[in-house]
């Protein structure tokens, strides 16, 4: 390999050129679509060592630079100390036997202040007695009865099958109650109502394409359960809202099977959109059992253009079936005659046998379908 710093020219050439340093150097032109293209998403597409450069004619090797990986995206989390516990309740029986003695210790305290009518002192079969009046002591009874019958009566509560409570006190939260019947709960503590039954929810059309990325309008059916109603309730303003968001966005992200796809393209879809929006959900105590599109449509912007396409395709699927008909048709007809040795023909009669067959058999096949 030889270097030089100038290539000399004669004067009619004009003034020197610096000549390259290396002469077998060669360098490589990019692109320019390449430089401004998107970079593919590396989480679906496997990495590749790409090329840093390359000299020809040394015998070196291509050198590979190894890119670095993206990091995955971070899962959704909440508090992680937010986890459903049991709350701490009573029997009802406890709290109808706190409410009767607060109503008794009422009772006895206005018989004791004189208070008291004399149709209840007769018909409680209490003892005349004169009163003392309504001093400080007759007051202080008064309201430790009362909060006595009011903690009592107030904190009775009746649980039923698929609902729970989710209580907190003063933002904090206490625990939840899955208990059924009559219990006491204090109540002082702040009760949300919580479903955890199995349900199901039909969206309305929401906006997907398939993969070619026509749009679509799709409609799908979400079978879900309040798994954690901590997380539910405390993780997320709104369940509910954010399980229709997560839908939203795995439609965006899964490519959804035209109208009339087949059955295994649909259940692929399915199951696709269950994985996506069950991870999405379970962070905020949500379990997901399943995500089927029910109903998929075309977009009314690209709906004529597709009706006409669709049009178009099985027409010509029609004419290339009628097409392979009438050629098997004309072969079959043509070699009866000759194997049968019913007609000797050479190519040019052969030629002219064919091509009167292939009309013929054209125009009755197009009068069946234009009869039809």
């Amino acid at each position: 390999m030889s270097t030089t710093t100038t290539s000399q020219t004669p004067e009619s050439e004009g003034p020197a050129r610096p000549g390259r340093l290396i002469q077998n150097e060669s360098t490589m032109e990019i692109p320019v679509h390449l430089l401004f293209r998107d970079d593919p998403d590396p989480v679906s597409v496997p990495l590749k060592p790409a090329v840093v450069g390359r000299r020809q004619g040394t015998g070196e090797q291509p050198r590979f630079r190894r890119p670095v990986p993206a990091k995955p995206r971070p899962a959704a989390q909440v508090d992680p100390e937010l986890a459903e516990r049991p709350a701490r309740v009573l029997p009802g029986a406890a709290g109808v036997l706190a409410g009767a003695c607060g109503v008794a210790s009422c009772l006895a305290s206005s018989w004791w202040a004189g208070v008291l009518p004399p149709l209840a002192t007769e018909a409680l079969r209490l003892p005349e007695y004169a009163g003392a009046g309504l001093g400080p002591a007759q007051w202080a009874a008064y309201a430790g009865a009362g909060a006595l019958g009011l903690f009592g009566f107030g904190g009775l509560a009746r649980g039923r099958t698929g609902r729970a409570w989710v209580l907190g006190l003063f933002g904090r939260y206490r625990g939840t109650v899955r208990r059924t019947g009559l219990m006491w709960v204090n109540p002082l503590l702040l009760r949300r109502r919580v479903d955890v039954r199995l349900r199901h929810w039909r969206s309305e059309p929401m906006p997907a394409a398939d993969g070619s990325g026509v749009a679509l309008r799709a409609v799908v059916l979400v079978v879900w359960r309040v798994r954690d109603t901590a997380r539910a309730v405390l993780g997320v303003e709104d369940h509910e809202t954010y399980l229709r968001e997560c839908v939203e966005a795995a439609l965006a992200r899964v490519p959804v099977e035209t109208p009339g796809g087949t059955r295994g393209s649909v259940e692929a879809a399915g199951d696709a959109l269950t994985r996506l929006v069950a991870a999405d959900a379970a962070p905020v105590g949500l379990e997901v059992f399943s995500v089927r599109p029910v109903r998929v449509e075309y977009a009314p912007e690209v709906a004529a253009a597709m009706h006409r396409r669709r049009i178009a395709a099985l027409d010509a699927r029609h004419r290339a079936s009628v097409l392979s008909s009438v050629v098997d048709s004309v072969e079959d007809t043509v070699t009866r005659l000759t194997v049968r040795g019913l007609v000797e023909l050479d190519d040019y009669e052969r030629k002219a046998l064919v091509k009167d067959l292939t009309v013929a058999f054209s125009a009755g096949c197009m009068d069946t379908v234009n009869t039809r």
